[in-house]
């Protein structure tokens, strides 16, 4: 890696941005799923401060119970104080810790990155959550709480709910969906929230991002054996349902359902259709007034031509620059290189290099700040 190490700082010479480190991951045996995903999140800047931030308060905690909040900290540490540039570091003990967590990802089987994503998050999540109920337990004498999908939620004496801990994880990728439900007999409208780390969105053939949302919000008649049972006729009704970003987060994590089953072959298969993702996309299918703007800062991408082999990358956005991680190998490319990652229009094509997940940034407007 020395060479192409020295190779990227030779490209960007003294476009180097101040403070930044690029640095390769060594691959432990099938492990491009969780360095591709590191990679995005490591460049996913607020995320990685207020995890930089929690390292330097905590590790007065040296004794502290290992965990993969405390593994992943480390680790981004490790990366960000390195005295070179570039380079190559082994995240061995992030590796082993997620392989004693969860069997799933035990064997040296292709695995999946976007449910690795998925674990990753609800566990730093859980982490939190219970060093925030410690920290209150040891401060005060613990009410009763109730556990519910989204956290811990205290009750107290009076019956007052207080709020589920909102921790920075959330704060920077949970958005909140609003499923409305609107009974075609009396037009009662029922709404249901619930709470967003991605959006899983099906994809067509020759499509794009803001028609897979517009399909993802669009209506559905629910009829036949479908029926919705509405509270106010008491029975079951035909409906219509739509689901609808009430809340969009700050980082927008965009998951493209790239395998599908199929019943005729009992099994997956990869759809390699081309989707256009745009370097910067509106979402207008909120609930909000105003659009919400978001910037295309990282790609997670599958290449190969079955779900269950193949490799991942990663494309990743840093001080205007697009580079090019796969695991230990990095290397600047062109902005115009991130649209030959869309897929292709033809089934049978000699690219299998398929974005499989989109990270966007919200750009903050003037009308909002």
């Amino acid at each position: 890696m020395g060479a192409a190490g020295s190779k990227l700082e030779k490209a960007l010479g003294d476009q180097f941005p101040e403070g930044e480190r690029y640095f390769g991951l060594e691959n432990f045996g099938n492990t491009c799923y969780c360095n591709s995903v590191l990679q995005a999140l490591y460049f996913c800047v607020p995320f990685r401060e207020q995890l930089l931030e929690y390292y330097s308060n905590n590790k007065s905690l040296g004794d502290a119970e290992e965990n993969l909040l405390t593994c992943l900290a480390d680790l981004f540490t490790q990366i960000s104080s390195q005295k070179k540039k570039t380079g190559v570091i082994a995240p061995k003990r992030f590796v082993q810790r997620v392989k004693k967590q969860n069997e799933l990802f035990r064997s040296y089987m292709h695995q999946d990155a976007h449910e690795f994503l998925n674990f990753l998050l609800n566990e730093l999540v859980d982490i939190l959550e219970k060093e925030s109920q410690a920290a209150k337990g040891s401060s005060e004498t613990s009410s009763p709480s109730e556990k519910i999908a989204n956290g811990p939620r205290n009750l107290q004496g009076n019956g007052v709910q207080k709020e589920p801990l909102i921790t920075w994880v959330h704060k920077n990728f949970q958005g909140i969906l609003t499923n409305e439900t609107r009974c075609l007999r009396c037009e009662t409208v029922t709404a249901r929230d619930e709470t967003f780390f991605d959006l899983s969105l099906d994809i067509e053939q020759n499509s794009s991002i803001t028609s897979c949302l517009k399909n993802f919000s669009s209506t559905e008649t629910l009829n036949a054996e479908d029926k919705f049972f509405c509270d106010k006729c008491c029975s079951l009704q035909e409906a219509q349902k739509r689901m609808k970003i009430k809340k969009p987060p700050h980082i927008l994590v965009i998951h493209l359902k790239r395998f599908k089953y199929i019943e005729q072959l009992g099994r997956y298969k990869k759809l390699s259709y081309r989707v256009v993702f745009p370097l910067e996309l509106k979402l207008s299918n909120t609930m909000e007034d105003s659009d919400s703007e978001y910037s295309l800062f990282a790609v997670v991408v599958h290449v190969g031509s079955g779900p269950n082999h193949g490799h991942y990358v990663s494309l990743v956005k840093s001080h205007n620059h697009w580079l090019f991680f796969d695991d230990e190998n990095v290397e600047m490319i062109d902005e115009s290189a991130v649209q030959t990652f869309f897929g292709s229009s033809q089934e049978y094509s000699s690219n299998t290099d398929h974005g499989y997940i989109l990270f966007y940034e919200s750009i903050a407007t003037d009308s909002k700040s």
